[in-house]
């Protein structure tokens, strides 16, 4: 799930394997360039960690981010139903 705290959209997604965790995020960048909005986004093994926020907003959460974290969610169920 989704947290809203410190004018940012927080969550860490969890895969079974670290390859999926970077499946995930190749996945996702397609997307992301479309969009043109690029998250801050971290990898550890099988987790992988997102800040959405609109810099060019003065860092604050905007339609944007909801959009890109729909857009995240659906790529990681696609991820996930792989196996």
């Amino acid at each position: 799930m989704w947290k809203e705290e410190n004018d940012a959209l927080h969550r860490t997604y969890e895969f079974k394997t670290f390859v999926a965790a970077i499946a995930f995020m190749v996945n996702a960048a397609m997307y992301i360039e479309q969009l043109n909005h690029h998250p801050e986004w971290t990898n550890v093994y099988n987790k992988v960690m997102v800040k959405l926020t609109t810099h060019d907003s003065g860092n604050t959460v905007t339609p944007r981010d909801h959009d890109l974290s729909k857009v995240l969610d659906k790529v990681y169920e696609e991820v996930m139903s792989k196996g």
